[in-house]
């Protein structure tokens, strides 16, 4: 397929390096930026045939069937409109809009009109995030009670994202959405997401927005997603994930300190070591394949292949509706110190009422709150009565 790229920046660039290599067959011909030179550059750089400053002209020309954007946040309703106007099909970059308001008036537009759109939240489709998920999903773990997904790093690297207007907050909307996702997919796209309680506050740099903020995201069925995002963070970009399952648990570790270590004094040293990277010398996390470890090449194989095969794509602008209206609440829950519920005026999972709290039973009198082997060897049980509730406890000696 023939693409436009929208956007010729930092996250355009990791976009073109992914797709070129990746599936060849899937080539940016197009680019659109607001400064002619920059376009001229990204052009030359990734041997496209045409450049633009105008969006409708690259979003309209005749031989682009796919529209990437990788725009400031302010930017991408209106791309959104015109692809739909052209009936040209459509994948944004994260956050789909700064409001659940924006990303609703972007998701109507492309279902009116018919079209394909897909949602880049690359950091749900990093290799070890897609095997976790895989574990989740055979119940590897049971039933999820608790997600906790962080990233955080010393800040974003161009002047629209600390502009509170054109990005629509801080690190809650530039990193908060990818950890929300995160969790959504781990407990339960189906799961609605009912309230939210955050802390945010400006700490370290001179902005209006928050640049480091904690959530917890409470879902119908009772789990709870848990987000740390920081603009203050030293040393590098960090990227974690954890889950808690009645059965099981995963830690995972994206970025940061991956088992590639090395030191060096510097000389020699071309200055980029990996993404949000402080230092060339001293001790250092360099990435093998940057691109791969967050995310990009299965990113862009999904949403192709969706293209190709008329299903959606594992990420969808609904999923970027319910990211930003759980981020909406967010940013609510912050201001007002409270508990704040997601409004959500169009969710498509399963009725909230639907989830009741199913005890693990031991036998028909009782249930089972705890099995253990202690260090003499004995096993101890701990039961409660089904009708009574009294707790008690039964131990089997050690032979």
């Amino acid at each position: 397929m023939n693409i436009a790229i929208l956007g010729s920046g930092f996250i355009g660039r990791f976009y073109a390096e992914s797709l070129h290599a990746q599936r060849r067959r899937d080539r940016i011909i197009m680019v659109y930026s607001r400064k002619e030179e920059n376009a001229k550059r990204f052009a030359a750089d990734y041997g496209l045939s045409h450049y633009a400053t105008m969006m409708e002209e690259a979003i309209e020309h005749p031989d682009v069937d796919v529209v990437l954007i990788s725009l400031p946040n302010h930017l991408h309703e209106e791309a959104v409109h015109l692809c739909a106007k052209a009936k040209k099909a459509v994948i944004c970059t994260k956050p789909l809009g700064r409001t659940a308001a924006e990303a609703m008036r972007m998701l109507k537009a492309v279902e009116s009109a018919g079209i394909f759109a897909g949602y880049l939240e690359d950091l749900c489709y990093t290799p070890k995030f897609l095997k976790s998920l895989d574990s989740v999903k055979r119940g590897d773990v049971g039933k999820v009670l608790w997600t906790k997904s962080r990233e955080a790093h010393s800040g974003p690297h161009s002047d629209w994202f600390w502009d509170k207007e054109k990005s629509g907050g801080g690190a809650i909307i530039d990193l908060g959405c990818h950890c929300v996702e995160i969790s959504r997919n781990f407990i339960g796209k189906q799961i609605k997401p009912m309230e939210v309680m955050c802390w945010a506050d400006t700490q370290v740099h001179p902005i209006e927005a928050e640049d480091h903020a904690i959530g917890l995201v409470k879902y119908a069925n009772g789990a709870i997603g848990q987000f740390e995002v920081s603009w203050t963070f030293r040393g590098g970009m960090d990227l974690r994930d954890e889950v808690m399952g009645t059965e099981g648990t995963i830690w995972v570790n994206s970025f940061l300190r991956t088992g590639f270590e090395m030191f060096t004094t510097g000389k020699g040293n071309d200055g980029y070591v990996a993404e949000k990277a402080e230092s060339n010398q001293g001790w250092l996390f360099p990435v093998g394949d940057e691109a791969h470890e967050l995310g990009y090449p299965h990113m862009f194989t999904d949403m192709f292949s969706a293209m190709e095969e008329g299903r959606e794509p594992l990420e969808t602008f609904y999923d970027g509706y319910v990211v930003n209206a759980i981020l909406d609440a967010a940013y609510a829950s912050a201001e007002s110190k409270r508990w704040e519920t997601i409004q959500l005026t169009d969710w498509r999972g399963d009725d909230p009422e639907a989830y009741s709290q199913n005890w693990t039973s031991y036998d028909e009198m009782y249930y089972l709150i705890k099995e253990e082997i202690l260090p003499n060897g004995d096993v101890t049980v701990i039961l409660k009565h089904k009708e009574t509730g009294e707790v008690t406890q039964k131990v089997t000696l050690a032979k």
